[in-house]
């Protein structure tokens, strides 16, 4: 199986690619190959995709990575000739990510960490395909009571049987997975521990607060804070995070996990505040009992992506809440995904 394509486009496999980060990427990667789009629809949405449907050089496929897969069987692929070009790169970010509907999907989430990372994997291993795998920040634990900055070396720690372990200790698990793979199989798989993220494409309704924010902003509702005062956090711009990702597989090695996110911390009721501001929205701000799958999380150390990338987040907090609040002003009647 060729490891280099030998037609003129390499073939890209993204699962979780109809989601909020997982569409984006496609949506850039669509300049340097063809994209083989893999979801379920959990937690994501086909408005996201819409726009690449017509482009011949992307297919979405609706499968649950949970189950093996198996490109060469799907009569719509026939054209990106996988059998004999096979898979040169995957990007996998299939796991749900649902504040409000935690609860409802947690085996789910359990599978995608554990069963979902092996399919991904024995998908490399057949096309010896190089892989990048979005990890998370929680792999290092909770907000740390020092305040200091995560750095890739640390181990961290997770609650074995708390109620979001199947999130936080699935993520670590899958990171093993990963590195076991990789002794083995000699596989080329690298990481990337993604901070709290946002941008256009978010679920609305969901818990994740600040698309919520702009559409109720706009509508004059409450501001709705899962929170108190004291809730902090960092946030880098969806664009910012693609950017890091491609630059992570386009590495002629693997530099080992790479942390992608903000340094700069910032109190959610100051961008809630914010987007009142840049709405002109006269709406209130309510605090609500916190979610589990919402909390304050820690700060990275961003001193590896940029020595080793040359990546900084580039996307100010004002300018990124903008982006945001156009995109959700010109798609407010496309955003329907409600939790019920």
């Amino acid at each position: 199986m060729a490891e280099k394509p030998i037609f003129e486009k390499k073939n890209i496999l993204v699962t979780g690619g109809a989601g909020f980060i997982g569409s984006l990427l496609c949506e850039a990667l669509l300049k340097e190959g063809r994209v083989i789009c893999v979801d379920n629809f959990i937690t994501s949405q086909e408005a996201n995709i819409d726009s690449l449907l017509k482009n011949p050089d992307f297919e979405f496929i609706r499968h649950d990575i949970s189950t093996p897969l198996d490109p060469e069987a799907f009569p719509e692929l026939l054209r990106f000739k996988i059998k004999f070009q096979g898979i040169q790169e995957i990007y996998n970010l299939a796991c749900p990510t649902s504040p409000k509907k935690f609860e409802q999907y947690k085996m789910q989430t359990l599978y995608a960490n554990s069963l979902g990372m092996k399919n991904v994997l024995d998908l490399a291993v057949r096309y010896k395909s190089k892989v990048v795998h979005a990890s998370t920040s929680v792999v290092y634990g909770p907000r740390p009571e020092d305040g200091h900055f995560f750095k890739e070396d640390e181990w961290g720690s997770a609650n074995l049987l708390s109620p979001r372990a199947c999130y936080d200790e699935g993520k670590r698990y899958a990171e093993s997975v990963c590195a076991t793979y990789q002794q083995v199989h000699g596989i080329d798989v690298r990481l990337v521990r993604i901070f709290r993220t946002y941008g256009p494409r978010m679920p609305l309704f969901d818990g994740h607060m600040i698309p919520d924010f702009i559409t109720n902003a706009l509508e004059g509702k409450p501001l709705e804070i899962f929170g108190d005062e004291t809730f902090k956090t960092s946030l880098v711009y969806v664009s910012d995070l693609v950017d890091g990702m491609r630059k992570v597989m386009e590495q002629p090695e693997d530099i080992g996990p790479v942390n992608f996110g903000s340094d700069v911390d910032v109190p959610i009721v100051d961008v809630a505040n914010r987007i009142l501001e840049m709405t002109g929205s006269s709406s209130k701000i309510d605090f609500k009992g916190s979610l589990v799958f919402m909390t304050p999380l820690g700060l990275p150390d961003l001193s590896k992506a940029k020595e080793k990338l040359g990546w900084i987040p580039l996307v100010t907090l004002d300018d990124g809440l903008k982006k945001t609040i156009d995109y959700t002003i010109a798609s407010k009647s496309l955003l329907t995904f409600r939790s019920v």
